[in-house]
């Protein structure tokens, strides 16, 4: 049986954050529900597209489309492997859903692998799972960790940092490291 992972997105996603993840893993044979609070199976999330052209921080464009293909509320969280948090505007207001919290702290708790990119990290701070961890994120979410009580490390934005089950990158020029690194924690060989 394939490995399953369950997938945390929300409208305005940042584009990149959740279609790289999603088919790198499926392209590695791992199953994925992408699940989004308030969402059925077949509804549609927006994206966006966030780079950096000109400005003090990134620009934000609207992305592709992206259909959810799991009910959030039929989520059986013994079914997953692992969970992916993706990044973009919706962390920060899905992370105000319990339920979300109650899911991020499942997965820590049963020392599953998590991996959190860029602003993904905002649904790990309220969650009170950071405590003595070292991570990374989107630079403006540095704060937010050291606050909950985790160490921020500023890297790269090609990058990743794995601590324990967690690993973590500041944006999605880190898909190949930071995916790497969730292949591992997940014990999917490659080749």
């Amino acid at each position: 049986m394939a490995k399953k992972v369950l997938m945390l997105a929300g409208d305005f996603v940042e584009d990149y954050e959740v279609m790289v993840p999603y088919q790198a893993l499926l392209s590695v044979g791992v199953a994925v529900d992408v699940v989004c609070p308030g969402k059925k199976k077949n509804d549609i999330i927006a994206t966006a597209i966030h780079d950096f052209v000109g400005f003090q921080t990134y620009a934000e464009s609207r992305g592709h489309n992206f259909v959810i293909n799991k009910s959030f509320d039929e989520v059986k969280l013994d079914e997953y492997a692992g969970l992916y948090v993706c990044g973009g505007r919706s962390p920060e207001y899905i992370r105000l859903n319990k339920r979300v919290i109650e899911i991020v702290q499942y997965f820590f708790e049963k020392n599953l692998p998590i991996a959190a990119i860029c602003h993904g990290i905002q649904v790990l701070t309220p969650a009170g799972v950071l405590k003595g961890r070292t991570l990374t994120a989107y630079p403006a979410v540095g704060p937010d960790i050291v606050v909950a009580g985790g160490t921020y490390k500023e890297i790269d934005a090609d990058k990743a940092i794995t601590d324990g089950n967690l690993t973590t990158s500041p944006a999605w020029p880190g898909h190949p490291a930071i995916l790497s690194e969730f292949y591992k924690l997940l014990g999917v060989k490659i080749g």
